[in-house]
């Protein structure tokens, strides 16, 4: 009964978290002030590829949790199927986000006002993905990249776990602006995600649901 109780509440936050996570990144992308590092890379990739945002953070998924199996070095079927779970919702709840947050004005706010959203982005997002890896049921490719390298190889820092998996992102922007010229979602929220979100999220491990341990399972 213990056991059931524990994994409810664990989906609840998890439910809980994908729309944090999708609402905290399409608000740092309506600013137009620099989104988090994965989505920044994700919104500078559409453009080069010429494919809708939700479908290039899909593929974007896809490769990901290839990669992620072979970190592990051994098939892990459950994390295989939790990537794909997390991705096909998630990458096109960004795009509606998105709409919404464009809808409502957000990118015709003064920039004060959206500097200040834009942290707020980063904030609700840092939460978010500390909130579904601590309840590791299923987890987006992308900060199951950060949770592996965390746990795996760095002793459990989530800041250099996220240090680590923002390798892929960058190469994959600074590819896209060589082949464009144009560089997309990236600004001071970016910098503020690559300096500071590890330290965010492990505050929120302590801070935010404090009840909700982490499962770890690598």
């Amino acid at each position: 009964m213990a056991k059931m109780q524990d994994f409810r509440q664990r989906m609840d936050f998890l439910v809980l978290s994908i729309f944090m996570n999708a609402a905290g990144n399409g608000l740092t992308i309506a600013t137009h002030l620099g989104s988090a590092v994965w989505t920044g890379s994700s919104v500078n990739l559409s453009n080069w590829i010429h494919i809708p945002l939700g479908t290039t953070l899909f593929i974007y998924g896809i490769v990901i949790t290839i990669v992620n199996q072979l970190l592990l070095g051994h098939f892990d079927r459950r994390r295989l199927v939790s990537n794909l779970l997390y991705t096909i919702p998630f990458s096109y709840m960004v795009s509606f986000f998105t709409l919404v947050w464009n809808w409502l004005g957000v990118p015709q706010l003064s920039l004060v006002w959206r500097l200040v959203i834009d942290t707020l982005g980063i904030l609700i997002l840092s939460a978010a993905v500390s909130i579904y890896q601590r309840a590791n049921i299923i987890m987006h490719p992308n900060d199951d990249l950060s949770y592996i390298l965390r746990f795996k190889f760095l002793k459990g820092s989530a800041i250099l776990g996220q240090w680590a998996s923002y390798t892929p992102p960058l190469l994959i922007t600074v590819m896209a602006f060589v082949a464009t010229g144009k560089l997309e979602a990236i600004g001071y929220g970016t910098v503020l995600a690559l300096t500071a979100q590890g330290v965010l999220m492990k505050w929120s491990d302590g801070h935010v649901f404090p009840q909700l341990k982490h499962h770890v399972d690598v």
